[in-house]
């Protein structure tokens, strides 16, 4: 292991004092690799700063230019990098920020051939904005014993979670299909708000430290669920699914099983009861009919449905429905439960 030198005892002194922490979890970011697939909203600011608290050696990969509407979230670039590869000015800017950081930069689109990258580095985060790369992520640190660190945005939402480590599950073994292509809009198609990006790329960049440093719990086998305009953050547990290829929705076959179903077909399920699980002002602005029970308060309110015996899950656009499905699912594990496909924002 490559030891501090006197010079980055003193630049590293804030974090090295710290109890939990000290020389040795210092002496472990000096030694790590970190490979970023993604210099935008999330990439940004967790660059940054790991870049800023001491890790070693940092890989950046980008295909992506910088354009003006990256500006009021990207916050490591500005006018004069409009048109420039974001993983090159990315390597740029944080080699000014700290001298001693080994960063390279890889302008290229993380895909199959670029995957062998990975081998490199101990430790990968994930800021894509799109399932199929986050699927590719997934496999290759899979396939490599690579642990990785997931974030995701939507409009005013943010989640993170870590994957492929403690023996925890990997993000296929949570979601094992893949959205259908547009399913879930990205940022460029339905919006972000600036500051959300950076507040889930440091959760992000937190993970990655605990991981690194070996301190504190991180969020392997969790899903940490952030509103920032209800003010709620809250974390969720992740478990493995069953093998569920080629199962159909009937009776005989419900048990631990997240089912989507479409809203036209909700008819032949008989008597059910419909949950919203979206914030009050949101089933007050726009419904579908049933009750409404925000995604933050169902864990507490779960008892309200012990009497239902199929319960029909919907939100936006289906991400978070799926989540509730769960949690229903851990606490009644005989009823039949399902997730409105694709959610019912533009039904």
């Amino acid at each position: 292991m490559i030891k501090l030198s006197p010079e980055e005892v003193k630049r590293y002194n804030r974090q090295i004092i710290l109890s939990e922490f000290g020389i040795e979890g210092q002496e472990k970011l000096k030694n790590s690799k970190v490979l970023f697939i993604g210099a935008g909203g999330l990439g940004c600011p967790a660059l940054q700063y790991l870049a800023a608290v001491g890790i070693g050696t940092i890989g950046i990969i980008d295909f992506d230019c910088v354009d003006a509407s990256n500006l009021h979230r990207q916050i490591l670039f500005n006018d004069d990098d409009i048109g420039r590869n974001k993983a090159e000015v990315a390597a740029e800017k944080l080699q000014k920020m700290n001298p001693d950081l080994a960063v390279k930069a890889f302008p290229i689109k993380f895909d199959h051939t670029s995957s062998e990258i990975v081998s490199d580095y101990d430790l990968l985060i994930d800021g894509s904005d799109n399932f199929d790369t986050r699927y590719l992520v997934n496999d290759v640190c899979v396939s490599n014993n690579k642990p990785w660190v997931f974030g995701s945005i939507f409009k005013f939402e943010g989640q993170v979670a870590v994957f492929n480590v403690d023996n925890g599950p990997n993000y296929r073994s949570v979601y094992p299909e893949v959205p259908e292509e547009n399913s879930v809009p990205n940022c460029a198609q339905i919006g972000v708000i600036g500051v959300l990006p950076g507040i889930i790329g440091l959760l992000m960049a937190n993970e990655a430290i605990k991981l690194i440093s070996g301190i504190g719990e991180s969020l392997s086998g969790k899903l940490l669920v952030f509103d920032s305009l209800e003010n709620n953050m809250n974390i969720y547990q992740l478990q493995k699914k069953q093998d569920n290829t080629n199962i159909s929705p009937s009776k005989n076959n419900m048990n631990n099983l997240s089912l989507e179903i479409e809203l036209s077909s909700l008819e032949q399920l008989g008597t059910y009861i419909l949950v919203d699980i979206r914030e009050e002002w949101e089933f007050e602005d726009f419904n579908k009919g049933g009750i409404n029970i925000p995604l933050n308060s169902l864990p507490e309110n779960l008892n309200t449905l012990a009497n239902e015996k199929v319960i029909v899950c919907c939100c936006s656009y289906g991400g978070k429905s799926k989540i509730a499905v769960k949690l229903i699912q851990d606490k009644f594990p005989e009823k039949e439960v399902y997730s409105i496909k694709n959610g019912i924002e533009e039904c």
